[in-house]
């Protein structure tokens, strides 16, 4: 039996362009896939009796309403971000803009659904309920990596993180912090795929 050699086995940082769109879509659902698994491991192993409850959908408009309005104030920040400020300080290495730029309105959903439902089961549907909304978030911006460069955005991404932790607290439902993520996501997910569709036009 051949065995696994793990000396010649490398962890270095990858070249962005040295991925193609298969690579990374497989990358992004392997990796939401495991953070899904991961949330529900840590739930099932906590004494966390409110998470049933937080998941069935009550509250009805009251949560939808919430989802929204954070969302509609994250991206207006977000606007007035790139509106004045260099675009270098906001620069996440073309990450995004490689996995929303060529994609078709139904994958934005899908990739926004996804990652909504996976990154909120896990940071605040499990880690909070542990560490509380601020060491979540701090967690919730390390892991976003490609920011780290940029002080702005990795503040950004966790009073995000930090916003969605609080709609959570408050309205006692994990549907409104993925209401909210959702939205943020599939807005900028647009954004990108549409505003390189008209500079490919002028």
């Amino acid at each position: 039996m051949k065995k696994f050699d793990f000396k010649n086995l490398r962890i270095g940082k990858v070249d962005i362009n040295d991925l193609n769109d298969k690579t990374l879509l497989l990358n992004l659902y392997i990796t939401q896939l495991l953070t899904l698994i991961i949330g529900i491991i840590i739930v099932l192993f906590q004494s966390n009796s409110k998470i049933l409850s937080a998941l069935s959908f009550q509250g009805g408009w009251r949560v939808i309403i919430w989802g929204c309005l954070f969302a509609v104030v994250v991206l207006g920040v977000d606007l007035l971000i790139s509106r004045w400020v260099p675009k270098e300080v906001s620069d996440d290495g073309g990450i995004n803009q490689m996995i929303f730029g060529n994609r078709a309105l139904w994958h934005i959903a899908l990739i926004s659904f996804i990652v909504s439902i996976c990154e909120e089961v896990l940071f605040r549907g499990a880690i909070q309920h542990a560490w509380g909304p601020y060491w979540t978030s701090i967690l919730f911006a390390a892991i976003h990596v490609r920011y780290l460069q940029h002080w702005l955005m990795t503040g950004m991404v966790f009073c995000i993180s930090y916003g969605l932790g609080w709609i959570y607290l408050h309205t006692g439902s994990l549907w409104t912090p993925i209401i909210a993520h959702f939205m943020i996501d599939m807005v900028m997910g647009c954004i990108l795929r549409f505003s390189k569709e008209e500079d490919q036009g002028s």
